[in-house]
């Protein structure tokens, strides 16, 4: 008899046993683990969102080490921002940046969450990482300008709208904010000359006809912005904004009886009377 040989040959069947169940749990845990992700992707597409977070949680916990937990994060904190959970949505991005501190998408996500909550500081620190990674970015320059433009930081809006509009002159929102830009410098003629092109290149663009009639109240040449503001109430009538600013212009050309009918107007469109009571006042 031979017990020595067939107790090895026994425990060696065991720890190949083992060694199989240990591999078929693992493949199993990795199944599961996919499958939680394209589950929780089907669940966001048919807008089941609190299943969506649900799963992607589960998926974080079930492999926490996994590099693809950064694109996890990203998608969690995609489906909480839906579900109007902002500072949850800010979490899961900084968590996705902590393992791919460079991603592009995840720092523009939360970069628009820190500016919905008026945090521009955290913003504009994340639209300069994007720059610094991809000085072309066009969101992060127009955002970047944008908060420039809270800080009267003229020269940095400047220089990031200039940038924008060589890599693409014909960005309209940066257009835009380059005639305001220039109009808050009072570099009057440069802001007309914005909003004569962009009103040509839009016509029928009402807020660019009430931006330039704007500029030209501040030229001191009113009946041109009336001119404007004739065209914009044409191109949209309902638009009770246009009356209250035709309103302010004949009130301050003396014109009382023409102020007084406008502010009416206006009224008549939806803006609460209370909020032009002085203007119908001095219209008497």
């Amino acid at each position: 008899m031979h017990p020595e040989p067939i107790s090895m040959c026994n425990k060696m069947r065991r720890i190949v046993g083992c060694l199989m169940w240990l591999c078929v749990c693992l493949h199993l845990q990795a199944q599961t683990y996919d499958e939680l992700i394209t589950d929780a992707l089907d669940a966001a597409r048919v807008d089941s969102l609190s299943k969506s977070e649900s799963l992607f949680k589960q998926a974080l916990k079930m492999d926490p080490a996994n590099m693809r937990n950064a694109l996890l994060f990203t998608n969690l904190g995609t489906v909480q921002r839906r579900m109007g959970k902002t500072d949850d949505a800010i979490d899961s991005y900084t968590l996705a940046l902590n393992i791919t501190p460079y991603s592009v998408v995840t720092l523009l996500n939360r970069a628009s969450l820190y500016l919905e909550k008026n945090l521009f500081d955290k913003a504009y620190l994340d639209y300069c990482n994007v720059i610094d990674i991809d000085k072309t970015n066009k969101e992060a320059l127009l955002f970047r300008a944008y908060i420039y433009m809270q800080r009267r930081d003229y020269k940095g809006a400047r220089m990031d709208y200039n940038a924008l509009l060589q890599e693409e002159p014909g960005n309209s929102t940066a257009r835009l904010g380059r005639a305001l830009l220039n109009q808050k410098e009072l570099r009057y003629r440069e802001s007309l000359e914005d909003f004569n092109r962009l009103v040509s290149d839009y016509p029928r663009e009402t807020s660019y006809l009430k931006a330039r009639a704007t500029l030209e109240v501040e030229m001191n040449t009113p009946d041109l912005a009336l001119l404007d503001l004739e065209e914009a109430a044409k191109l949209d009538p309902k638009d009770a904004e246009i009356y209250v600013m035709c309103g302010e212009i004949y009130l301050n050309q003396k014109k009382k009886r023409e102020a007084y009918v406008a502010f009416e107007k206006a009224i008549e469109l939806g803006v609460p009377r209370p909020e032009l009571q002085d203007q119908l006042k001095a219209s008497k």
